[in-house]
């Protein structure tokens, strides 16, 4: 059984060279759409959080793409329905944004017990789509993040 989750985690948002966003739809939430989010495990860097999520969640390799730290963090209150995910009396969560940034799309291989599908769009319709309204402020910053890590 897996430990408790850790109420720190990384937001990958994944994009290409075109602005095109990659959206997962949760396997427990269907008809949600989100980024690539998990939470930290053990004592592993943040950056090595959102390398493992993306690769965990996609089958994408950070190391082969553009992987940066867009220095930005979030704290939100914990969903009720995964609140029994986390230690007892927790209720907030402390999101870190990475960035992914591919020269193209790319096939995605999904893990079948977090989502069920996934999409390609435009970033303004991505950022739309999502039901998380940090993951919606994170997209709609993509224009100017693009330029800044170029």
């Amino acid at each position: 059984m897996k430990s408790e989750k850790q109420p720190i985690s990384a937001l990958v948002v994944i994009y290409t060279d075109d602005l095109d966003v990659l959206l997962l739809e949760r396997a427990d939430y269907p008809d949600a759409w989100q980024s690539v989010t998990g939470s930290r495990e053990g004592d592993e860097q943040l950056f090595q959080t959102a390398a493992r999520e993306a690769l965990e969640e996609t089958g994408l390799d950070a190391q082969l793409y553009k992987l940066s730290d867009w220095h930005l963090q979030n704290t939100y209150a914990i969903y009720s329905k995964w609140q029994h995910r986390y230690p007892a009396g927790t209720t907030h969560n402390v999101e870190h944004v990475f960035g992914l940034q591919l020269p193209r799309q790319q096939p995605i291989k999904l893990a079948p017990r977090e989502h069920i599908s996934y999409l390609w769009l435009p970033w303004q319709v991505a950022a739309e789509k999502v039901f998380s309204p940090s993951n919606r402020a994170a997209i709609l910053e993509l224009p100017q993040r693009i330029i800044s890590v170029e």
